[in-house]
């Protein structure tokens, strides 16, 4: 009799699956929407931003959604709904069917995220999650790498084909996903069955939103990913205005981000697990990244090889800092959920990746590439402040949270 594979292996290559097809996605879907489609730049850009705000939007409740149906349907079901919002971008020739597309895109994927952390947290004893989350980072990066490697072939070919094949490619690896998922057990299929948990603790509508303990870690958090857009966008422009360093930097720092990512994740989130060790990684990687945003500044100053030198180093400094922060985020997520709605809750706190996206493009680029080194340094203190704020804000919703899980009588009792 063949064994059945463990939950974290079909988690893993769900992930590596749906990953290699984003890869592509994402290295060739501008090019596509203006080269072939035929929108403005400013059109795809607006019509991306308002999927997003709308993706945002629809966490929550699809979140609440695996909590109350089951994690594993939800998130198959939100799959197949991606892989079908990719291919309806195949078919797209306009600017309002590019948006309604691109709402219904990123609203599934936002619902994905927040029912396959549902998913985890049912599958996966609480100790283990951060470690695990760890290496579906590393399987997500390596799926990456690869998905833009097959993105750049069809750059290099630059044809109708090659791009709508992408997107195929793409579609394809989220049907593949769904079917990965839906091989996984279906433990804790509803909320209210998960153990240790008071029945009646539920509150009406999305309880999330008035739980202000959990809100300011995920405000914190949001702005501890300001950083988002730092490789993609704010460092291709400083190099170019304001460095002399040669063009080909900026891909040599992206494959040197996603190869320490993949490499060291697992390692960088060892030890981190539960509320102190968390806000302790998000405060060390506050002082890293400090330090990260005075070598990008020093950057400015001097010739060739000493730019190269500086941007090298302040990269590794960022993927640092990038790797401590998220290791002690995902910790908190989970750890300061109450366990019958983690996936309300990290559909809530995955917020903060839509809107630092959002937001973070237009805020660093000010902030940055205008103002130069005060703009570097104003944002290394402001990320360090908010991971120190990080702790007291974690203590503070840690004790709500435990509240949540006493039983009734001992609650009684204590009030």
């Amino acid at each position: 009799m063949t064994q059945r594979p463990a939950p974290r292996h079909l988690l893993a290559l769900a992930q590596l699956s749906n990953s290699v097809g984003d890869g592509a996605y994402y290295t060739t879907s501008a090019l596509y929407f203006t080269q072939v489609v035929g929108l403005s730049p400013a059109r795809v850009g607006l019509g991306l931003t308002v999927g997003w705000a709308a993706g945002s939007l629809a966490g929550v409740p699809l979140g609440r959604l695996a909590d109350r149906r089951g994690a594993r349907g939800t998130a198959v079901l939100l799959a197949l709904g991606t892989a079908l919002a990719v291919a309806s971008f195949t078919v797209v020739r306009g600017f309002l069917p590019f948006v309604l597309v691109a709402c219904g895109y990123a609203a599934a994927q936002s619902g994905l995220a927040a029912a396959r952390q549902a998913l985890l947290a049912v599958l996966v004893s609480a100790g283990e999650r951060t470690g695990l989350l760890a290496r579906l980072q590393s399987t997500l990066n390596a799926g990456l790498a690869v998905g833009a490697g097959l993105g750049g072939l069809a750059l290099h070919s630059g044809t109708r084909g090659a791009y709508l094949a992408v997107f195929v490619l793409d579609a394809v690896s989220f049907l593949v996903c769904a079917g990965l998922l839906s091989a996984l057990p279906a433990a804790g299929a509803v909320a209210g069955a998960v153990p240790g948990v008071a029945p009646g603790r539920r509150p009406a509508g999305l309880g999330v939103l008035r739980d202000r303990p959990y809100a300011r870690v995920a405000m914190l958090n949001t702005v501890l990913l300001l950083r988002l857009p730092l490789l993609s966008l704010v460092l291709p422009l400083w190099i170019t205005t304001r460095t002399e360093a040669p063009v080909w930097l900026v891909s040599g720092l992206f494959v040197l981000n996603t190869a320490a990512v993949t490499l060291f994740q697992v390692r960088a989130a060892r030890g981190v697990d539960g509320v102190a060790p968390a806000t302790r990684a998000v405060r060390r990687a506050g002082w890293v990244m400090l330090a990260a945003c005075a070598v990008f500044a020093l950057s400015a100053g001097g010739g060739t090889a000493w730019a190269v030198g500086l941007l090298v180093l302040g990269a590794v400094l960022q993927v640092v800092a990038e790797m401590g922060q998220s290791a002690g985020s995902w910790q908190l997520s989970f750890e300061l959920a109450p366990p019958d709605r983690v996936g309300e809750y990290q559909g809530f706190f995955g917020t903060g990746v839509t809107v630092a996206r959002t937001l973070g493009p237009l805020v660093l680029t000010s902030l940055l590439v205008e103002w130069g080194t005060p703009g570097w340094l104003l944002l290394g203190a402001v990320t360090l402040g908010a991971s120190y704020a990080m702790g007291p804000a974690a203590r503070r919703a840690e004790g709500g949270t435990v509240c949540l899980r006493r039983p009734r009588a001992a609650r009684s009792r204590a009030t």
